[in-house]
């Protein structure tokens, strides 16, 4: 790029590569070659102004080169304030960002409060430009109180797009401080309670707490995020925040409302997996709506179909069944509903005027009950309960780990023994669910092989059960060396050996991870091969002894369980003196278990880049093989093409005519032109769409040409190949900006790369 001056990103309007690149009708091999030429290529970008309108940025012209962004997108109704806020005064406008790669996020866009202000963002094809244009129209010239940002990440990182990761090594990067800036010049100053909050867990880890210093610093107002306390699903957005924000009360609640808030983040898996099909029905009747009025719409579908407002709703209920089932394990009793009976009216507040009527009223109680009760009284009179006697060692550890944990609970100052403790939970949790695994689907499978009564082979069941067996096993010994170490819990304890020697077993886990495909591949043929192992799958699947899960879903908490180990540990860490001797050992047990997360996250983007380009395919019909080791889609943009006219007229009275539709494709290294058909059948209110390929071109030489609004044009660009120009318009003003800019990363990014 050549340039006499620094330009910022923001007032790139055109650029020019050499143009060599393909169309229709040539062949992959073709294909292949013009994207990895490896000839010299010469670049000169062209630059002028075009920034989103926003009080903070310097240069005010919009995309075309002419006047100010108009506070209105052509063509939509109401502004996005007036269609998901009602009017509020700037001292109480509230504005939350969610990223549309976190689960569900239409449920959580439906949980957003009524006075705040939801903007919802594509996270691949978002650039940090693109982003703050959202925002600047979203509040329409007003400041916030508090902006809130909703995305992946861990306690290390900012998971922002696809192409940005703000950890402690880019936090000061231009581009991201630039970024930080105009976001923090959106918000209310520190002294007027301004602040953002990330829900990322950062706050429970030292780098964590690095990077939201370095962030208050460069927006000037505070920054708060979650400890991550809370384990499991999105549950460590409910935990404790740090530094405690300047409002009062828990952060989230001032976005989001309660009860729908809390199904979200127990239940963002399930109901993403459940979304797929409903984002594929739905979409084809809200495709004419906004990314946040089509949010709200499924996502209060999801609520309408689940009823889990009503399950939150008797979560005590829930509570004090699940304390008497405990209380049931612990006792060896003839008459478990009576039992289970007796502890719920304990729960119940009119427990003695119920005992009692109970008592002397022979014609509404059982005799089996009112026995029972008097027995229970007399106990109670006495005071000569028995010890529980358990039958079996799993019964004894459950007791010894209850025990355990109410000793920890004795300081609740103690960050240290805080995060300890959850180490201890999480860790007997995820073995029991290996444990499920263990008694309800490998030892009855087995003891059938030992009756002569089969239902699966020998060779079928080592390769579904053996893997996990052998990491049950390793993670037992790990719950074994956790709880005595916490048996003798203090200052000066030590855990980080503990995992360190966990993390010298690992093989275990890499021998699952790479039969996994293997295993569901054998369930499922078995399943649809034998009828008697279909009939137990479905006796055993989704009841109480497996927690209402398939096995298949019991199996995919190996995946997860690392992302809890290094979240944990970090936050151990960030609460142990420096010159504390578990130090190292935290350290070295980190390093490890992190890099096993990130190699269970590579084989996890893998497979799903190389599903996403399978499906995209077949989506279009006569397409090369596009799918390459390096290669993955960033956006995925529907256009108008245009017929220009005569180009001795000037541009300002030129005359367009739309003559066909096209879907375009952005790759990080080409971008694929393909014809888009829409069609009707009778009857049917929704239409069906089909591709058919038209042309590749490598980014590399790929000239992307901004065309200026006029009377006669809006939201026009060109894409100039070797031998073919496609004139287009998007329906949007926001679609064309944050296309121009994805292409535009996309272009520099690819040059760097060469």
């Amino acid at each position: 790029m050549t340039s006499s001056r620094r330009y910022s990103p923001h007032s790139v309007k055109r650029w020019q590569l050499e143009s060599l690149g393909l169309h229709g009708g040539q062949t992959e091999m073709a294909i292949r070659d013009s994207i990895n030429l490896d000839q010299t290529v010469s670049s000169q970008t062209r630059f002028s102004a075009w920034t989103p309108k926003g009080s903070k940025c310097a240069n005010k012209q919009n995309a075309a080169g002419s006047n100010n962004y108009p506070t209105m997108t052509t063509g939509q109704g109401l502004n996005l304030r007036h269609q998901c806020a009602p009017p509020c005064s700037s001292d109480q406008l509230r504005l939350v960002l969610i990223s549309s790669h976190i689960p569900a996020y239409e449920v959580l866009l439906d949980s957003v409060k009524p006075t705040v202000i939801p903007v919802v963002y594509d996270y691949n094809g978002m650039t940090p430009e693109g982003l703050l244009f959202c925002v600047e129209k979203a509040l329409d010239g007003h400041t916030a109180q508090s902006i809130g940002l909703v995305a992946d990440g861990d306690s290390q990182q900012i998971h922002l797009m696809q192409s940005i990761r703000i950890c402690s090594q880019s936090v000061l990067s231009s581009d991201i401080r630039n970024f930080w800036e105009k976001l923090g010049s959106c918000v209310q100053a520190e002294n007027n309670g301004g602040h953002i909050d990330i829900f990322v867990p950062l706050a429970s880890s030292e780098c964590g707490m690095e990077i939201l210093g370095h962030l208050s610093q460069i927006a000037g107002i505070p920054f708060c995020s979650p400890t991550g306390i809370a384990t499991g699903s999105f549950n460590h957005i409910l935990s404790e925040w740090l530094p405690a924000p300047p409002s009062s009360g828990s952060p989230p609640f001032s976005y989001f409302i309660d009860i729908k808030l809390q199904a979200w983040c127990r239940l963002a898996g399930v109901m993403e997996e459940a979304l797929h099909a409903v984002r594929k029905q739905m979409k084809k009747y809200l495709s004419d709506l906004q990314r946040n009025v089509s949010g709200r719409i499924i996502g209060q579908f999801m609520y309408d179909s689940i009823p889990m407002v009503k399950v939150l709703t008797n979560y005590e209920v829930g509570e004090a069944l699940t304390e008497a089932l405990v209380e049931l394990g612990k006792e060896k009793n003839d008459h478990p509903l009576e039992f289970l009976s007796v502890c719920l009216l304990k729960k119940c507040s009119k427990y003695k005027q119920i005992r009692h009527q109970l008592l002397i009223s022979e014609g509404n109680t059982d005799d089996a009950l009112s026995a029972f009760l008097k027995q229970e009284d007399d106990q109670e009179v006495d005071q000569t309960d028995k010890p529980p006697q358990s039958q079996y060692h799993s019964k004894l550890r459950f007791q010894q780990l209850a025990l355990l944990d109410k000793k920890l609970q004795g300081d609740p100052g103690d960050k240290r023994s805080k995060f300890a403790r959850e180490i201890l939970t999480s860790e007997r949790q995820y073995v029991q669910i290996l444990e499920i695994v263990r008694d309800v689907y490998a030892a009855p499978l087995k003891a059938a092989l030992s009756s002569n009564r089969a239902i699966l082979s020998i060779a079928n069941v080592q390769i579904i059960f053996s893997d996990i067996l052998d990491i049950l096993q390793v993670n037992k010994q790990l719950l074994d060396e956790l709880t005595e170490r916490l048996q003798e819990w203090g200052p000066a304890q030590c855990l980080g050996d503990v995992l360190v020697k966990f993390a010298s077993r690992l093989k275990t886990y890499t021998n699952f991870f790479n039969n996994y495909t293997v295993i569901l591949k054998t369930i499922d043929k078995c399943r649809e091969a034998m009828p008697t192992f279909r009939a137990f799958l479905r006796r055993h699947d989704q009841t109480v002894l497996t927690k209402m899960m398939s096995l298949q879903e019991l199996l995919l908490f190996p995946s997860t369980r690392f992302e809890e180990y290094v979240n944990l540990l970090y936050a151990l860490r960030l609460h142990t003196p420096p010159e504390h001797s578990d130090r190292k050992d935290l350290n070295s047990a980190i390093l490890q278990l992190k890099q096993y997360k990130d190699y269970i996250g590579q084989l996890k983007a893998s497979l799903e880049k190389d599903t996403e380009l399978t499906s995209i395919q077949k989506m279009i019909q006569g397409c090369p093989n596009i799918i390459e080791a390096n290669r993955h889609l960033i956006k995925i943009q529907d256009v108008a093409l245009l017929r220009g006219g005569n180009e001795d007229i000037s541009a300002s009275l030129r005359i367009y005519e739309q003559i066909s539709d096209l879907r375009l494709f952005l790759f990080n290294d080409a971008l694929v032109i393909s014809s888009r058909h829409i069609f009707y059948t009778p009857f049917k209110r929704t239409s069906d769409t089909s591709c058919q390929f038209m042309a590749s071109v490598s980014l590399s030489r790929l000239l992307v040409e901004d065309i200026p609004d006029t009377k006669y044009v809006k939201n026009a660009f060109s894409l100039q190949g070797p031998k073919r120009q496609w004139i287009c318009s998007t329906t949007t003003e926001d679609d064309k900006f944050t296309w121009l800019s994805a292409c535009q990363s996309a272009i520099h990014a690819s040059i760097g790369k060469r």
